[in-house]
């Protein structure tokens, strides 16, 4: 037990303390005796207080005792906890009961399992861990820094890491050194894996570039903990391009196989490995990526088979390669976009392209620099249903006719399924499709909405749109629930439209369901029909009554669709509201004129052929329209969107529409000359990529190959994941013509970058496509030569010990440290500081009699032991006090009044009077000399004062003046 202060310089406080004390006692002049005394001893305590506080002076207790913190590598490459959880148990079951152990979980981050204590694990098969660890990565450090900082919180002791040394994340051997410079050692356990048999891919190389028909080489290098047969299948995007059969030895194998470039543009081959009996399965997979330079590709999109000749030729004519398909067999991976240098869309409705093929082909065009061109047609712009889409937004007009005053008045009635079927989606879309119906229509135009289960309601009365917002409000206010009846919904909107006064009436019916009764729908269809009203029919999914949907639209004059992707629900709506006003395909033959669309004048110095009809759409402010309509319409319009380049086409080149625009012998030379302006613009300086995993993170590292960019040209990167998620990084340069960025991805794959200048918006402008590929976690891989030599290392650094696997008592097995438990006394010197404060203000402030205070306080216990005195001497003597008084009393006046009973000094003695009488300096021999006895005769007595008549009358006077003042005394007492 000792005291230590952290501040030593303030005792120096002491010295004027100590003057202060004398200062004190001479000039406090208002307070004397013994107030002054305490008043002046309290506050210089109070300031000695203050004073300890300030030097931070500490009570502590010297201990002596091991303590033990167990760091577990919990990482994937351990395989298991087992084997670290029993090698703890067994040596905290080692360990001194005054002894203290902790338990910390370490991966790529570190958790506590157990704080310092001297308890007894609880568990005696093996401790078995409980943290959440991300056990990708080994990141050791994470772990020592835990452990040291709940150490150093105890007072030190030693660390002990369990671990097979693989590490893939930060420096363990940097953290040892920081640990050596504090005090604490590291003692470690070299474990190792369970795996008994495992196959990885280590490597997979492929040419970062490659020439159409080039042939190249996969380069495999492949790791096994087991001889065997494994098979290993190759492939290029998705397609699968080899099977093989390889022989593996234990250790490492590589392998060489070879291949031919064919198909230009990006390419992500992947390389899968299956062994029989392999106990580990994330290592099993690697990918390369590789660009194949050559005849730019385009991608044909056609809405009907067949309609593309005119298209193709013209491709083919210039050397482009070219691939048609039908909308159906859009892909839904991003990089199949990435290959190609443009796309066709050739009258192609937007109700047969799903929700994430069209969001691919806006991406690749915006993020990748991909060509997009839209041509006309009647399942094509507004009539095609891609209002509001995103292919709209990546086009150079609008789908409706913004300021356009000629079309009829329309008057549409939706009719709604909300049944409790709806609830997976559905009708989630289905309120999306009404609302952008609603943003479709005009001012002018009046909507109704009803909403049917087993019985319907109108969510929207028939009403115009003056109120655009509330409209909408109560659309997004549908719930789903309830059954179907088809019949009493289609009555009730169709009273509803006959009710309106409008050009042209429509309805829209949706549901994905059959009514719950049979009823006559001709009834309804025929009065339909005499109003001049139509009905298109929308049925989702395989559970609609298909037939009876069909059978309404034919009867009624309408279309009738059929969906299992309920993502496509918008398009269809925006194409019936579009094809209601039929305005929009503008039928007149014309020859158009020449608009500014820069170096796209000269295509038409040989003249222009006419054009019989197109689809009327709005420009877009920024657009360049290089031929216009007698209407002021957009008939070739032409802009940047992000990285990429568009063109619209609102007329066909089927030659339905456009028949002398096809037989025009400059075609196939204009067409291609609009095409390939689409075309990505790639830098005459192009970049590669190299990646590094660090973590859970990885470093991009971008190196211009011809240089010219300087450290201030704001290049960005801009990252696409394979879910086709954004990641915008601003490159920083580290050397001439190299910069790197951070980027928190984990995920194993190949991922899209374009590389460029910001334009301040999502988009990079003028970008160069490339990619790179992130491995599988280093964790996953076999090799671990360098473990054992790492953990040694630690040991050596930290001068800790190399403990035997096989002997866990070692662990303990250490000279205790000697520590210093400080105890901090602030909280309870401010308390008793004010205590004393409250007093020393009450000392001086209050006048308080404290004498006759100390007098209540001790005179009880005084007169009680008087009285026990007077039991021991008198027996039988009176005890009380006013009794004792009374005696002396009497006594006092028989001895003076001359009584034949003299006053007998021992009877004084009894009752207290001799006592009285010496402390008051009266001698008790005064009654001795004259006392007499009872047994002499009157003469004697008489004669005896007669001698010494003076000196009794002189005696006796001074005495009766000794007991008044006594007797007066004892009265002011009782009082």
């Amino acid at each position: 037990m000792g005291f230590q202060a952290n501040l030593p310089w303030a005792l120096l406080l002491l010295l004027p303390w100590f003057f202060y004390l004398i200062w004190a006692s001479k000039m406090t002049v208002r307070l004397r005796g013994k107030r002054k005394i305490v008043s002046i001893a309290i506050r210089g305590f109070i300031l000695l207080l203050i004073i300890a506080m300030i030097a931070e002076i500490q009570p502590y207790i010297d201990k002596e005792q091991r303590n033990v913190v167990f760091v577990a590598d919990r990482s994937a490459s351990m395989r298991a906890d087992t084997g670290a959880g029993e090698w703890i148990s067994e040596a905290w079951r080692s360990k001194a009961s005054k002894d203290r152990g902790g338990i910390i979980s370490s991966g790529l981050n570190a958790a506590v399992e157990k704080t310092l204590t001297p308890q007894p694990l609880t568990v005696e098969d093996g401790f078995v861990f409980h943290a959440d660890v991300n056990q990708q990565f080994t990141d050791l450090s994470q772990g020592l820094q835990l452990a040291a900082a709940m150490l150093q919180k105890d007072g030190g002791g030693r660390i002990v890491l369990l671990s097979d040394g693989a590490e893939n994340a930060g420096d363990v051997r940097r953290q040892a050194r920081m640990l050596a410079n504090s005090g604490i050692s590291v003692d470690v356990v070299q474990l190792e894996s369970t795996v008994a048999t495992d196959a990885a891919i280590e490597e997979l190389i492929v040419p970062a570039a490659l020439k159409q028909g080039e042939t190249f080489t996969f380069e495999l290098a492949i790791s096994s903990t087991a001889a065997g047969t494994a098979q290993l299948r190759l492939y290029d995007d998705q397609a699968e391009l080899s099977i093989s059969e390889l022989q593996l030895e234990k250790g490492d194998n590589r392998f060489v196989l070879q291949s031919v470039a064919l198909a230009p543009g990006f390419h992500r081959f992947r390389a899968e490995l299956f062994m029989s009996g392999d106990e580990q399965s994330a290592n099993n997979t690697a990918h390369a990526i590789s660009r194949v330079s050559g005849p730019p590709s385009v991608l044909i999109v056609e809405g009907s088979s067949g309609t593309s000749a005119n298209i193709e030729a013209a491709l083919k004519a210039s050397v482009i390669r070219y691939q048609t398909i039908l909308p159906e067999q859009l892909s839904v991976e991003l990089a199949e976009y990435a290959a190609y240098d443009s796309i066709i869309l050739n009258n192609v409705s937007a109700t047969r392209i799903a929700e994430k093929p069209m969001d691919w082909i806006a991406k690749a065009v915006s993020d990748y620099g991909v060509g997009l061109v839209m041509l006309g047609g009647d399942e094509s712009f507004g009539l095609g249903g891609y209002f509001k889409t995103p292919i709209e937004r990546a086009l150079p007009v609008y789908m409706d006719l913004q300021g356009k005053k000629q079309i009829p008045s329309l008057g549409l009635v939706l009719v709604i399924d909300r049944s409790g079927s709806m609830m997976d989606g559905k009708l989630e879309l289905a309120k999306e499709a009404a609302m952008r119906t609603v943003e479709l229509l005009r001012d002018i135009d009046t909507v109704g909405v009803v909403a049917f289960d087993s019985s319907p309601w109108w969510v929207v009365e028939p009403t115009q749109l003056s109120d655009r917002e509330a409209v909408l409000d109560k659309i997004q206010g549908i719930q789903a629930e309830g059954g179907t009846e088809i019949f009493s919904a289609l009555s009730r909107g169709y009273e509803g439209l006959a009710k309106l006064d409008a050009q042209r009436k429509h309805m829209i019916l949706l549901t994905d369901g059959q009514s719950g009764m049979n009823a006559n729908y001709q009834l309804i269809t025929d009065q339909m029909n005499e109003q001049n009203m139509t009905l298109s029919t929308v049925a989702v999914g395989d559970g609609a009554d298909q037939q009876l949907l069909k059978r309404l639209a034919d009867n009624a004059k309408g279309r009738y669709y059929f969906t299992k992707d309920q993502s496509t629900l918008p398009a269809i709506f925006s194409r019936e509201t579009v094809m209601m006003s039929r305005t929009y395909i503008v039928e007149q033959t014309f020859t158009p004129s020449i608009g500014q669309a820069g170096d796209w004048s000269s295509l038409w110095q040989n003249g222009i052929p006419s054009i019989n009809a197109y689809i009327a759409t709005t420009p877009k402010e920024t657009a360049e329209i290089a031929l216009w309509t007698p209407d002021s319409d957009p008939l070739l319009a032409r802009w940047a969107y992000g990285s990429g380049r568009t063109v619209a086409w609102t007329s066909d080149l089927t030659g339905k529409w456009s028949g002398s625009f096809v037989q025009w012998s400059d075609l196939p030379k204009v067409f291609v000359d609009w095409v390939k302006w689409t075309f990505p613009q790639f830098e005459s300086t192009p970049y590669s990529i190299t990646t590094q995993m660090d973590g859970s993170a990885a470093t991009l590292h971008v190196r211009s190959e011809a240089g010219g960019e300087g450290a201030n040209s704001g290049l960005t990167v801009g990252i696409q994941d394979q879910a086709g998620n954004n990641e915008q990084k601003r490159l920083m340069p580290v050397a001439p013509d190299e910069y790197e960025t951070r980027l928190s991805i984990t995920e194993p794959g190949v991922y899209l970058a374009q590389i460029g200048q910001s334009s301040g918006s999502s988009a990079i402008q003028n970008g160069t496509t490339a990619g790179f590929v992130i491995p599988y976690s280093p964790e996953y891989r076999i090799t671990n030569v360098n473990g054992p030599t790492v953990m040694k290392q630690v040991a050596e650094i930290s001068g800790g010990r190399v403990l035997d696997a096989a002997n866990p008592a070692m662990a303990f097995e250490f000279d205790p440290l000697s520590s210093r438990q400080a105890y901090d006394p602030a909280r309870v010197l401010w308390m008793i500081v004010l205590l004393l404060w409250l007093i020393d203000i009450a000392i001086r402030r209050l006048s308080i009699p404290w004498g006759s205070v100390y007098k209540l306080a001790v005179q009880p216990f005084r007169s009680k032991r008087i009285v026990r005195a007077q039991k021991l001497a008198v027996p039988n003597a009176p005890t009380g006090s006013l009794t004792r008084l009374n005696v002396r009393k009497s006594e006092a006046t028989r001895f003076y009044s001359g009584d034949d009973r003299s006053v007998n000094v021992e009877t004084l003695s009894h009752t207290g009077l001799k006592q009285d009488l010496a402390k008051n300096g009266q001698s008790a021999a005064v009654f001795q000399n004259h006392s007499v006895s009872s047994d002499k005769k009157p003469e004697e007595r008489a004669g005896s004062r007669s001698v010494k008549e003076a000196p009794v009358q002189e005696s006796t006077v001074e005495s009766n003046v000794t007991i008044n003042r006594l007797l007066a005394a004892k009265n002011k007492n009782k009082r």
